[in-house]
């Protein structure tokens, strides 16, 4: 049983750890394209109090809006 919460422990570091990069890297986007919190919400199809809360740690995106947030960040990195 120990075994299994180190597990658990650790898989969940690895999920906060990769949430904080994704939003890390939502954030720079939002920045070097100089879009409002609005914006980057109308884009993700969410309003834009959910990003705000996203960004100041209060919520984290749901299964569909990662997808959504990934396919915006990786359209942008083709597109440069």
């Amino acid at each position: 049983i120990k075994s299994m919460k180190k597990f658990e422990n650790k898989s969940c570091l690895l999920y906060n750890a990769n949430m904080n990069d994704l939003l890390k890297k939502l954030e720079i986007y939002r920045f070097e394209n100089r879009i409002s919190q609005k914006k980057l919400a109308d884009k993700l199809g969410v309003h834009f109090t959910t990003i705000n809360r996203w960004f100041n740690g209060r919520t984290i995106p749901n299964k569909i809006q990662r997808y959504h947030i990934k396919k915006l960040l990786e359209n942008s990195d083709n597109a440069s």
